[in-house]
């Protein structure tokens, strides 16, 4: 049997000889953990490489995930499909092992990193989720979802913001089964963290009230066991284990240095460092031993097939939880949903109510959320402003303690923190059997922008709520009125955005983000009431393709105005009195009208028609695609102004008379 130290030294060696190949990538962290690695993937880690979806499966996250040779070779040598040559083709171009782990590209990576503090804020979605789940499903005597999250992460991690804004909500849910390895080697790109990084970071993780495992030595398998055993023993608090470890450990010229954080070896130190450690393999060479002393596979399956053991019991005692839980994990929705969403969508349109779009959100929550026991909403200390609690939603914490949370529940008081929850909603999505949607006001996403981009680069189904859409937002100002968000939210690859009209649009656009399987999407709602529009049924099932005829003209029109959200009543006002023949099309979503087939598109906005006119309370920029250059956008150019709605409706040109305007400037 392989000694610990030489199956940490495997890890070691691939970890080296992988990135030495595109002479490109980040060995100081895979040889500074591999020692930690070793004894969490053989003594704890409770997986099964043989079907690396198992619903109670432990979840492992390389936070720091520019070591992302560290998650590969442990992936490889515990049995996963990652082979030899997916090894070797480390950071090639559609290889299984891109430069930073990529959710959906190697089977066992749980979720994407690299921009750092994001992996330890999904760990916190992932346990916070296997709590919320065993609550809503665990029986007596029948433990179904009962597993830990193990989270790897580094000094940059924890100086960058977002960490605090996670791990301190993580210490406030007393998630036990959240055991984080920090990688304490005091070394960052610029050099010693020293100068820049003197926090006292267990009494930080202490006052956020977790376990914490101060000056653990990395490189001593008994003492990262005992810890770990101490940390899975601690049921109520999530647990941190500051090891302190030499960054690149094993290279003789460059451990230690700030150099070997993310540069390749070089020839000479890697036949320097394989003498060093005592490892006299060729590259990407391991024994059988080795190997051997790796592999998961009989383990993982034993222990899948006790739990499948378990589930059969539960699924005998339970038939009708056993089928909810089989659904939800799977990502599908009750058999029933769409249909019942038209209904619903039927009934919203026959009480042609006219509130504001935030308050129409609230009504399809209720209308939606009997259906979807799966939902987990939640506000970033904005839910009386963003009306995204509804008739259905059961704080899980309340205001008055720790010691009142109820997990059973679905809906989640984030606090103030925008990015914290969109990471932590990034999380709850990747490990499944949960739909968490989220909120704040528009302009905050843009503190949470970077997490938007995490969602849309992994296609999961977040669903980011932003209401007070624009200048409608009124005295505030433009430090709160969001000008240039809707464009660029609109930019993302992969990304929903949806920004309705009224009461149908809405329950429209919370429709397809329930359905909506290859990314986030964004609702965008506003402030202040708007006006219902009248529909036929064929309106109404064109709503669902993103953009449509909303009022049209007898014959060709002269002009087609093109409108979203607020503005939509505005350019219908100017349509019924002008003395052109009209078009009014109404686009709550850019990118749903984008993917419809040619036909539809030339129905909606001809080419023959070339006088063209858009209105959108924001940056004007991407109007031009569809008026051309000869059209005419009526939108913002500038950050807004402190004023009540309306006067800034009229500053700003937002009126039937300027639209009337902008119509009469291009038609011909």
């Amino acid at each position: 049997m392989p000694s610990r130290k030489d199956l940490a030294n495997a890890i070691r060696a691939l970890s080296m000889d992988a990135i030495q190949i595109p002479n490109s990538g980040h060995p100081g962290a895979p040889m500074g953990m591999a020692d930690i690695a070793e004894v969490l993937w053989n003594d704890f880690m409770k997986h099964n490489p043989s079907n690396p979806k198992w619903a109670d499966r432990d979840r492992f996250v390389m936070s720091n995930g520019h070591g992302s040779m560290l998650p590969y070779s442990v992936l490889h040598l515990t049995g996963y499909d990652l082979s030899i040559d997916d090894l070797k083709g480390f950071r090639a171009l559609h290889s299984k092992t891109p430069g930073h782990p990529e959710y959906g590209y190697t089977a066992g990576i749980e979720t994407t990193t690299g921009p750092l503090g994001q992996g330890i804020s999904n760990a916190v979605g992932m346990a916070l989720a296997e709590k919320v789940m065993a609550a809503q499903f665990n029986k007596d005597g029948h433990d179904i979802v009962d597993h830990n999250t193990y989270v790897f992460l580094g000094d940059g991690c924890l100086m960058e913001g977002i960490s605090h804004e996670a791990c301190s909500l993580a210490g406030s849910f007393g998630l036990g089964k959240l055991i984080a390895f920090y990688d304490d080697n005091n070394i960052s790109i610029d050099g010693n963290v020293d100068g820049w990084f003197g926090d006292d970071t267990p009494k930080r993780f202490e006052a956020y009230g977790w376990h914490v495992v101060a000056h653990v030595d990395g490189h001593d398998p008994e003492a990262v066991k005992k810890a770990t055993e101490a940390a899975i023993a601690q049921k109520d608090k999530p647990s941190l284990i500051c090891c302190k470890t030499v960054i690149g450990k094993g290279a003789p010229n460059k451990e230690g240095g700030h150099h070997v954080h993310g540069e390749a070896l070089g020839k000479d130190e890697i036949e320097a460092t394989r003498k060093n450690l005592g490892w006299n393999h060729p590259p990407f060479v391991i024994p059988e031993d080795i190997y051997a002393g790796w592999s998961a596979k009989d383990s993982g399956t034993t222990a899948e097939s006790a739990w499948n053991e378990k589930f059969a019991a539960y699924k005998k005692a339970f038939p009708a939880a056993a089928a909810e839980f089989e659904r939800r994990m799977a990502g599908e929705l009750p058999a029933n949903f769409a249909a019942d969403a038209e209904k619903f969508i039927a009934e919203v349109n026959q009480k042609a109510e006219s509130p504001a779009t935030r308050v129409a959100s609230k009504g399809a929550l209720n209308g939606y959320a009997p259906l979807l026991p799966e939902f987990l909403g939640g506000s970033a200390d904005l839910t009386p402003s963003n009306n995204t609690f509804n008739d259905k939603s059961v704080r899980i914490n309340d205001d008055h303690g720790s010691d009142k949370m109820n997990f059973a529940g679905n809906y989640i008081s984030y606090g103030v923190r925008e990015f914290g929850m969109s990471a932590i909603m990034n999380g709850l999505a990747l490990h499944g059997g949960l739909m968490p949607y989220g909120a704040t006001f528009l302009m905050f996403s843009e503190y949470a922008r970077n997490a938007l981009r995490m969602a849309a680069l992994m296609k999961i189904q977040s669903i980011f709520v932003y209401t007070h859409d624009s200048i409608g937002l009124g005295e505030d100002g433009p430090t709160h009125q969001a000008v240039e968000q809707i464009p660029t939210l609109r930019m993302i690859p992969n990304m929903s955005v949806w920004r309705p009209c009224d009461t149908v649009e809405t329950a429209v656009a919370w429709k397809h983000a329930i359905e909506y399987k290859n990314g986030p999407s964004c609702l965008i709602f506003s402030r202040q009431g708007l006006p219902f529009q009248q529909r036929d049924a064929a309106t109404i099932a064109n709503v669902a393709k993103g953009g449509y005829i909303l009022k049209d003209t007898d014959g060709t029109p002269d002009v087609i105005v093109i409108a979203t959200g607020s503005e939509v009543a505005i350019a219908v006002e100017a349509a019924a009195t002008s003395d052109k023949k009209v078009r009014v099309v109404s686009m709550p979503s850019v990118d749903v009208f984008e993917a419809q087939d040619a036909a539809y598109k030339e129905s909606v906005l001809p080419k023959a028609v070339t006088a063209r006119v858009a209105v959108e309370a924001s940056i004007m920029d991407g109007w031009w695609k569809y008026v051309g250059m000869d059209g005419a956008v009526v939108g913002m150019t500038t950050f807004g102004e402190s004023a009540p709605a309306p006067q800034l409706f009229e500053h700003f040109g937002f009126t039937a008379d300027n639209v009337q305007k902008a119509i009469n400037s291009v038609a011909k």
